[in-house]
């Protein structure tokens, strides 16, 4: 797997996941649990996570709908 985004933003999160499924590109959200763990609180970021083979498209459809800022460098 390979790590695309870092953050605390649940809506970011939120649209990167709703955008991979739209492109029919599998994802992972990791570090979910942590956040119930430290009280909601949003001081711990969780990871999106997509497949080696498709990060580069993922990586793509991200740009294209404005998340680029957002990215983790490559």
């Amino acid at each position: 797997m390979k790590e695309l985004i870092r953050t605390n933003d649940a809506v970011v999160l939120s649209f990167a996941e709703s955008l991979m499924k739209d492109a029919g590109i599998g994802c992972f959200i990791a570090d979910q649990g942590m956040s119930i763990l430290e009280g909601s609180l949003g001081l711990l970021p969780r990871r999106f996570l997509v497949d080696e083979d498709d990060a580069d498209e993922a990586r793509q459809v991200l740009i294209d709908a404005g998340l680029e800022a957002e990215l983790r460098d490559a």
